[in-house]
């Protein structure tokens, strides 16, 4: 992976080390966006991504950066729902989006002549604060059921989003929300498209349970700190290459 070439085009996704079947055109929202220069705790340099637009359609450009922005409102909106849902003030989480790093995705899923044998998406939970999901009439994705681990078709509702609470959330909120095990499963028959807007935070953000949810409470904090940007970074990586072991979760933070 080089640093300022993690966007754009590609089609060699992998999910928890295995292959995923589809291609994807990543984009981030801020121009350019400044994220961790590597995964090192003691290296403070900053890169700088930039999109990697095609000439063609030339419109192309315009349409995704307008969506974007109308993406982020409403996530911050989201965010000041979810600040209220919790006893806070509708602005608590505004500090953690001043450089932030949120970005779109553009998904195209193939039909799979054996969709038996591949998903979409392997199972996984999203490291970010939220994903706002648009996608198709095809359907495809999959959530885990909490009560008996079943996986369980999410019927596509035109004119509407699907919104995911990712890891950084769960963190935030000691425990409170919980990020959702999801997955997507594949068509033999038709191809499916999604665009999933990701909400993150600055790359400098250090991710723990807010005080004030723990001030007080005798459970104490269920995580310890960790830096978003270098978090982010070693998870994107394993996007280009099957690693030696699994990627970084949250769980390697929890006290």
């Amino acid at each position: 992976m080089i640093p300022g070439k993690v966007l754009g085009y590609y089609d060699t996704e992998h999910t928890k080390n295995t292959r995923n079947w589809k291609e994807v055109f990543d984009y981030t929202v801020q121009q350019p966006t400044l994220a961790a220069a590597s995964v090192d705790e003691n290296d403070h340099q900053v890169a700088h991504w930039e999109n990697q637009w095609p000439q063609h359609p030339p419109e192309m450009r315009e349409v995704s950066e307008e969506y974007a922005k109308e993406m982020v409102a409403l996530g911050m909106r989201l965010m000041e729902l979810i600040a209220m849902s919790m006893g806070l003030t509708a602005q608590r989480f505004e500090e953690f989006f001043k450089d932030h790093t949120s970005s779109v995705r553009l998904n195209h899923y193939p039909p799979c002549p054996s969709p038996e044998l591949a998903l979409g998406v392997g199972h996984h939970k999203d490291p970010r604060v939220l994903t706002i999901l648009a996608q198709d009439d095809v359907g495809g994705l999959e959530v885990r059921r909490k009560s008996d681990g079943r996986w369980v078709g999410v019927k596509p509702t035109p004119n509407a989003y699907i919104v995911n609470l990712g890891d950084v959330l769960q963190v935030w909120s000691n425990g409170e929300y919980e990020s959702v095990d999801h997955r997507v499963i594949v068509n033999s028959e038709k191809e499916r498209y999604s665009i999933p807007f990701f909400l993150n935070p600055s790359h400098y953000t250090m991710v723990e349970p807010l005080p004030e949810l723990i001030d007080g409470h005798q459970k104490g904090a269920k995580y310890r700190p960790y830096n978003w940007g270098k978090f982010a970074l070693s998870r994107k990586r394993s996007n280009f290459m099957k690693l030696q072991a699994d990627n970084i979760q949250i769980h390697h933070f929890k006290n």
